[in-house]
């Protein structure tokens, strides 16, 4: 696409070696030779050697040939040689270009260029292959033999297969909210260093419940070349709250599952969905086939969306795409919906998801900016106000999203349709989005997807390129899974979003007296209300209280560090579930916030502290999703790392070997500062660094904190004349993130 088709075959041949497959992550080293074809390469022609925007690989470099990525060119002519490598020097989504450009001499047919990736000739470990699976990874060659800068691309690329490595973290999923009597599927796989699902997972396993489950085995096997095994047709007879552990054949205790509650009485079930990634016919990695396969069957996700940017989604694909999800589409088992990123330039609006209830309906792209094909040019929507027009009929709904480009609901917004904001991603968290819908006075429920881009939808990693958190999910509250019962709960803002784990969540509001619970928001127009006693998240209502019973009942994944009770913009109350007397050595030191709302919003910490007078017995990271990017403890008393931020938060636990003495000395590139360790308590110290929520935060932990569930009922004085926009964020210790979407009142 967007390349040159002339004489393909005379533009030369390529080869690399070894060939075969690859571990995730690992350092290897590749010969890769460009043989000239009829044409040559003239004097100041070139030849670009590109990979995919999602690719991590290493970044090759040419100054250090003992260190990591090492990288040679040289042509077999003796011809001299410019090379540059730049992460954006071609077309998307073949951005990240090694550049070779002949500029003494020139290149004959039967000539060579060679070059090595992880050249371990001096001493480097050599090339460090991209941390994700991709069974066709390609060297793609572009050539340039006359000089013009205008390429075309070879008609046999050289490839490799990228694998994942051998487990080293297990993982049980199963669902949050289910009936007694009612079918579930339990989900066990183990996933390599970088968060691949690995299929070098053998040997024998035994499970146990907390509960009795029918259908159930105590144990079971598995063999090498499968990613994971699902358990179909459980069911639970009494209510209660349940996990499930799994051990090895020897007995160890390999990991618990996410929490699940069994209701005696469930009208209302969790789904957990993630609406939100892309696969190589865009931006992504691997096929849109093998993306919604990994979705059911690897992330055991019940609902999914494929989102590509429009600008790249061709006709045919479209038409693809359609066909898949019609495919794929099961009700009571997987429901995906067709769908597409609308991926207007900031200044026109910002990104937004577009999902439709059926297939068949027309793509309003923001633009054609990479589509050859312009027959369909009069269908575009280049601002979001025309997409909002374009849309006005259509069964559908809209989220708003930031990714490069944010979505800016304070220029275009259509309540009718835009009934959430997308929270969190793998770009990182955006409340500051959440915020901007609260100013103007939305009434929006709050989701968390991935966009991912590395073939991993519903359990994104997000390796060790730009993207800096791990990917989101939201969970759909609806009495079935159908896509119509899915669709209405969007709607409704019957949903709750987390940044990748599965929490159960319920969050209600009583009143003393019948409030009126609107059918659908009434800034649409008249609608039908009814009275009610009690409401959900993302209902509408109208109270004559002055005040409500505001609970919260919440089963965590992990520990709970604390929870915000929120109305709009204002936090009435932030809660821990210990007291002061529990307080011990552990110390919790937080990095968050972002440069700002673009794509340049990238934070870097990279720095370290120092502790005089005590010393770090042990410490454990926070949301450092990239191995590159660790906590080393370099002597009892100091810590250095490397870190970043992109509007989520990472840091580290540090258990002290005395409680209260000493001080803490942090030394960053935007936080200096000295700390009294008798000074740290409960609430946290703030040191703010501008930006975005962008500013290191201290505060002390228990030792061990064993509160996983919360029961919390609150009274709340409403506010008169203007929306109460009631909802809590839930902070969980191992880093994960919880938003209710909010229960909106008028008085």
């Amino acid at each position: 696409m967007q390349h040159s088709n002339y004489f393909p075959e005379r533009m030369g041949h390529a080869r690399i070696s070894p060939e075969g497959r690859f571990e995730a992550g690992s350092f290897q080293s590749f010969e890769l030779v460009y043989t000239a074809g009829y044409f040559g390469i003239d004097d100041t022609g070139s030849l670009k050697i590109v990979h995919r925007f999602a690719s991590d690989m290493g970044r090759p470099q040419w100054s250090d040939p003992a260190a990591a990525n090492y990288t040679t060119v040289e042509a077999s002519n003796g011809a001299v040689l410019e090379v540059q490598y730049d992460g954006k020097r071609n077309i998307r989504p073949w951005d990240k270009t090694l550049f070779i450009r002949v500029i003494r001499g020139f290149l004959r047919e039967g000539d060579t260029i060679t070059v090595r990736f992880g050249d371990r000739s001096k001493g480097s470990p050599g090339m460090r292959v991209q941390t994700f699976s991709e069974p066709t990874f390609e060297f793609r060659i572009l050539v340039d033999p006359f000089a013009t800068y205008h390429y075309t691309a070879l008609p046999v690329q050289p490839v490799i297969s990228v694998v994942a490595g051998p487990p080293v973290l297990w993982k049980a999923v199963v669902p949050t909210l289910r009936q007694t009597g009612q079918l579930f599927r339990l989900g066990f796989k183990g996933e390599d260093k970088w968060g691949n699902p690995s299929d070098q997972v053998e040997g024998l396993f035994t499970l146990r419940s907390s509960h009795p489950i029918n259908g159930l085995p105590a144990g079971f096997s598995m063999k090498a070349g499968e990613h994971a095994r699902v358990f179909d047709s459980l069911s639970v007879t009494e209510p209660g709250e349940l996990r499930i552990e799994v051990f090895d054949a020897a007995g160890a205790r390999l990991c618990e599952s996410n929490p699940m509650r069994i209701a005696a009485e469930a009208p209302l079930l969790h789904y957990w969905a993630d609406l939100h990634g892309q696969s190589e016919e865009t931006i992504g990695t691997n096929s849109a086939r093998e993306l919604i396969e990994f979705a059911r069957d690897r992330a055991f996700l019940d609902a999914m969306s494929h989102q590509g940017n429009d600008f790249q989604i061709t006709t045919p694909f479209w038409q693809e795409l359609n066909r898949l999800t019609a495919q794929f589409n099961e009700d009571g088992r997987f429901v995906i919906y067709p769908g597409y990123e609308w991926s207007g330039n900031t200044g026109l609006g910002g990104d937004r998801n577009v999902m439709f209830m059926h297939e068949g309906r027309q793509i309003h792209r923001s633009s054609h900016a990479l589509l050859d094909d312009l027959s369909d040019l009069e269908t575009d929507a280049n601002s979001a106000t025309d997409l909002f027009k374009a849309l006005k009929d259509e069964d559908c709904v809209v989220f708003a999203h930031i990714g490069g480009r944010y979505a800016d609901i304070k220029m275009a917004h259509d309540l009718r349709i835009e009934r959430s904001v997308e929270v969190h991603s793998d770009w990182g968290t955006f409340e500051w989005l959440v915020h901007d819908a609260m100013e103007q006075g939305y009434r929006i429920g709050i989701l968390a997807n991935s966009d991912g881009h590395k073939g991993r939808h519903g359990a994104s990693h997000p390796g060790a390129s730009l993207f800096g958190a791990y990917g989101g999910l939201s969970c759909l509250i609806a009495p079935e899974l159908t896509r119509e019962a899915l669709f209405d709960a969007l709607r409704k803002r019957h949903h709750y979003a987390t940044t990748g784990c599965r929490m159960v969540l319920d969050v209600k509001a009583r009143f003393d007296s019948d409030a009126q619970r609107y059918a659908d928001d009434p800034n649409l127009g008249a609608s039908a209300a009814e009275p009610v006693r009690e409401a959900m998240m993302g209902d509408i209502l109208h109270a004559a209280d002055q005040q409500l019973e505001f609970s919260v009942h919440a089963v965590a994944s992990a520990p709970i560090e604390r929870i915000e009770i929120r109305n709009r913009l204002e936090v009435l109350e932030t809660w821990r579930p210990y007291a002061d007397h529990e307080l011990g050595r552990r110390i919790r030191v937080i990095w968050e916030g972002s440069e700002y709302r673009g794509r340049g919003r990238q934070t870097v910490w990279d720095g370290g502290c120092t502790l005089s007078g005590n010393r770090f017995e042990r410490i454990a990271p926070i949301n450092l999703w990239n191995l590159d990017k660790q906590i080393v403890q370099t002597s009892p008393e100091s810590l250095e790392w490397a870190a970043l931020t992109t509007g989520g938060f990472g840091g580290f636990d540090a258990w002290l070997g005395d409680a209260r003495s000493g001080v803490l000395q942090i030394d960053t590139p935007l936080v200096k500062c000295r700390i009294n360790i008798a000074d740290i308590g409960r609430d946290d110290l703030v040191f703010e660094a501008g930006g975005i929520g962008r500013r290191i935060r201290v505060f002390r932990l228990p030792d061990e904190n064993r509160h996983k569930e919360l029961m919390l009922s609150r009274r709340i004085r409403l506010n008169q004349g203007v929306d109460n926009a009631l909802y809590v964020c839930i902070t969980q210790e191992d880093g994960h993130l919880i938003w209710s979407s909010p229960i909106y009142v008028t008085r």
